[in-house]
């Protein structure tokens, strides 16, 4: 049967991460808890290592920090065995509680987000979302979201399928949610890597958050405090970061993403797909 359907070279959604996208300037809610986690248990771990696996299931996030070298070595060190999945799994149980504590205190959103959610409605386009985050962290994190403003159409959380990012699965169920395809009418907007290659595995535009997520890594407060020089050298570090993991662009935040969506179709339009 040919399928005509005129929404080929038409976007038809945007899908979010949620921390350092949306919410969370910098990503910050997760590093003490990661940090916090390993002293528990005697390891100690810095905030920039803890950063690393970013946007990865948590469960996923812990085993890479506990194959660490310096990590594992310690854990040998401490307990006399090497770092196996049932300590993962130990771990994981362990955060979970301790994340979903502190998520309330990083949930202020991202300048503009509101504002380009309300103008991507506006333009008839669903939005959906996907996150590292488990069930019971966002079932924290989202009523305090919608009570601001921001409720996306769908929801799909690290443990919800099979394999997290950065396989598409996530993605394929936001296409199931909100009734849309093919993939190259769908916008992934995230600010790590394994979400960018999210986007990518299904098939679909992928946007870099640079300024407002992990690849920078600051508060809102701490990055307005720096000199204009030193905002340059974060963003141009974190831009080439985000475009070597495979970004088709990359804005500061997701109060620029308007202009880049116009690009988008622009080229859906020449009949170019990602």
């Amino acid at each position: 049967m040919n399928n005509s359907n005129t929404n080929n070279n038409q976007l038809q959604a945007v899908v979010f991460d949620w921390a350092g996208t949306i919410l969370d300037f910098g990503s910050c809610a997760p590093m003490g808890a990661f940090v916090r986690l390993f002293q528990q248990f005697g390891i100690e771990l810095t905030i920039s290592q803890a950063r690393g696996p970013m946007g990865m299931a948590k469960w996923d996030h812990i085993q890479a920090l506990g194959r660490l070298p310096e990590v594992a070595a310690q854990w040998q060190a401490r307990h006399g065995r090497p770092f196996a999945d049932a300590d993962v799994d130990h771990l994981y149980e362990v955060f979970t509680p301790m994340n979903a504590a502190v998520v309330p205190d990083f949930c202020d959103f991202i300048p503009g987000a509101l504002d380009t959610v309300a103008a991507l409605r506006a333009r008839g386009l669903k939005i959906g979302s996907t996150t590292g985050y488990n069930r019971p962290i966002m079932e924290v994190v989202s009523p305090i979201a919608a009570a601001g403003g921001y409720r996306p159409d769908n929801l799909v959380c690290a443990g919800d399928l099979a394999a997290g990012r950065p396989s598409p699965l996530m993605m394929h169920r936001c296409f199931a949610d909100l009734g849309v395809w093919p993939a190259h009418t769908v916008v992934k907007v995230d600010d790590t890597g394994v979400g960018i290659a999210e986007g990518l595995n299904a098939g679909s535009w992928t946007v870099g958050v640079a300024i407002s997520g992990n690849a920078v890594g600051l508060p809102l407060a701490d990055w307005q405090a720096l000199g204009a020089a030193e905002q340059q050298a974060l963003r141009e570090r974190a831009t080439a970061q985000l475009r070597t993991e495979g970004a088709h662009y990359v804005v500061d935040s997701v109060a620029e993403l308007l202009p880049v969506l116009d690009l988008i179709e622009a080229r859906l339009a020449r009949g170019e797909r990602p």
